[in-house]
């Protein structure tokens, strides 16, 4: 009896050991493909990522070349959330028009579909011999730092192929075709039902919300249907879950995003969601047809047929669920890429614009906590932060050029002038929190960002955005320090300037201003178009004008033109343009790489 019960028990451990033994290799082969084509994308986006940035800029002059240039930038980086996201700081910059967005991120939802027709491959045949070679030529392209990239590619390749040929592998050793338990359990719903596939289609989007990763629920989903556990159609609405699940996710990582990145993730869910909506009044003929395309037999019995001829059909159903995704998305972009205009009015008649003095307010307006997840691109998305925080600068300047005119008129302090003069140095000393803070939160997110894996290239960008910032915020001292000068000289019971210093304030203060104008030009454009011996010689016009009034200042008070006090403000107004005029020229060579 004794040895009886102890059969028993040893039978329970070795059954519950296997199964979770099946269980961690599951999870264990999710997690190399879910790593594997993070790597892999990582690495093709820093292979390719500059040059896919100025195509992604240059070819979406309309709906139809923005759809093919969507598709064809997806495919290369295999990341519709990369795409997205470089298609979203393209708006926030002015490259790009919403509905241009908008067809970008339709030929996204395309290009994505390549990830599926690889996974097909790998769940079909044997493929781990091709995953050993990415990882030997990996490793030696590793340690050729000239090849790095490539090295990374292919180690991330090696890692997708191993994690899917596991994947068939546990699925084989698994045996859910014949587990009577996942079988009764699929049967219990009618496969005819309306309900089944809404069912299942709220399945795949909640799972595919939990695990954060399309591409793992589609490797599920062909493990059951491959076994000939899942039944065709019940993992089509599986698939069509997944889409909506993903744009769930990309929506709620928007929501602390600005309002163009909320408006574009709003219009991928309304694609989607569109999409499953008038999928579902077609829903078995389109899959019919799709399934007829690949050459599977809906009809095949399995009962009917031979063992062998009813697995070798179910294997066809790894291309089928990928031949679906590709048609559902391809017939869906077809339909709704006439009507690009219509989506984009209702999505900024959904997401307003947020009612805030956008210039007074310190919000960063394209980097966010949430929606970025690529380190490449959140290089592309601070710079047009830095180029935000330059254009606040040279405002803040003309505030002070504002407060010096309003200083030589409003002589009598009671007068209207006088209140106008204290509410914009109020708003100069707003800026000047601002700019500090500005340089704090791009400083935190360039070093979060910097604990990635990053291109050498990138890396010598984020040193040199570093700089930028630190000068940026250096000229927003000298405007404070300035304010406080004429303040100090308004309120104070020092004479006023004469005309002639006013002049000259005034001559110094529009040298300085070009300056300024010279340094934007080159933060919104290109570097190769940029002149940069322009800056160098107004800086060199700004220092021989400062040393002229300098000499000129000593003579004037030794005249007694003006007090010695007076000609001491004059100056310090004079060397703060100077100063700054300095700081400019550090964010130009730190913009075009000179040390």
């Amino acid at each position: 009896m004794k040895m009886k019960n102890f059969s028993i028990f040893a039978a329970k451990y070795h059954l519950k050991s296997s199964f979770m033994l099946v269980l961690i290799k599951l999870l264990g082969s999710l997690a190399l493909l879910m790593f594997g084509m993070k790597s892999m994308s990582e690495a093709l986006q820093k292979m390719a990522g500059p040059q896919l940035r100025h195509v992604l800029g240059a070819m979406t002059t309309n709906r139809f070349t923005g759809m093919l240039t969507g598709m064809l930038v997806t495919a290369s980086v295999q990341s519709s959330t990369a795409t997205t996201v470089m298609t979203v700081s393209f708006v926030n910059a002015g490259l790009l028009t919403l509905a241009q967005a908008i067809s970008v991120i339709m030929g996204a939802n395309i290009g994505t579909t390549l990830t599926a027709w690889i996974m097909s491959a790998g769940m079909s045949f044997d493929i781990s011999i091709v995953s050993y070679v990415g990882f030997f030529l990996g490793i030696i392209l590793i340690y050729m730092k000239s090849h790095r990239y490539i090295g990374d590619f292919l180690f991330g390749l090696g890692l997708l192929l191993l994690g899917l040929t596991t994947l068939r592998l546990t699925g084989a050793e698994m045996d859910l075709g014949h587990d009577e338990k996942v079988l009764s359990f699929f049967a219990s719903f009618d496969p005819d039902s309306f309900l089944t596939t809404l069912i299942f289609l709220l399945l795949g989007g909640i799972l595919t919300f939990c695990v954060q990763s399309s591409a793992a629920v589609m490797a599920i989903t062909m493990i059951l249907c491959s076994s000939g556990a899942l039944p065709i159609y019940q993992g089509i609405a599986l698939v069509m879950g997944e889409n909506i699940g993903t744009t769930v996710t990309s929506n709620l990582a928007a929501l602390s995003a600005n309002t163009q990145a909320r408006r574009a993730a709003l219009a991928h869910m309304f694609f989607n969601v569109f999409g499953v909506i008038w999928i579902l009044f077609v829903f078995r003929p389109f899959i019919d047809a799709v399934c007829g395309l690949v050459g599977y037999d809906v009809t095949m019995a399995k009962d009917a047929v031979s063992s062998e001829a009813f697995l070798a059909n179910a294997a066809k159903l790894t291309f089928v669920l990928a031949a679906f995704h590709t048609c559902f998305n391809i017939a869906n972009t077809l339909i709704l890429i006439w009507f690009i205009p219509q989506i984009e009015r209702f999505v900024c008649w959904v997401i307003k614009p947020k009612k805030v003095d956008e210039e007074d307010e310190f919000r960063l307006h394209f980097i966010t906590s949430g929606i970025m997840k690529t380190p490449e691109l959140s290089v592309l998305e601070a710079q047009k932060e830095i180029q935000a925080f330059s254009e606040r600068m040279q405002r803040m300047f003309n505030m002070v050029r504002e407060l010096l005119t309003l200083s030589s008129s409003a002589t009598n302090k009671k007068d209207n002038k006088a209140g106008d003069f204290n509410k914009l140095f109020t708003r100069i000393e707003k800026y000047e929190g601002i700019s500090d803070n500005m340089e704090l939160e791009i400083a935190k997110y360039l070093d979060s960002v910097s604990d990635a894996h990053l291109s050498d290239d990138t890396k010598a960008k984020i040193r040199a955005m570093l700089r930028e910032i630190s000068e940026l915020e250096s000229i927003g001292d000298a405007c404070y320090n300035m304010a406080r000068t004429i303040s100090r000289k308004y309120n104070g019971k020092e004479d006023h300037f004469i005309d002639k210093q006013y002049d000259h304030i005034h001559q110094m203060m529009e040298l300085t201003e070009q300056a300024l104008a010279q340094m934007n030009r080159l933060m919104l454009g290109r570097k190769e178009s940029f002149d940069i011996n322009r800056s160098f010689n107004i800086e060199h016009e700004i220092n021989n004008y400062r040393n002229q009034l300098k000499t000129q200042n000593i003579t004037d008070v030794n005249n007694h033109e003006y007090t010695y006090a007076v000609g001491t403000i004059y100056m310090d107004l004079i060397n703060e343009c100077e100063k700054l005029g300095d700081y400019v020229v550090n964010v130009v060579e730190a913009r075009l790489g000179i040390r």
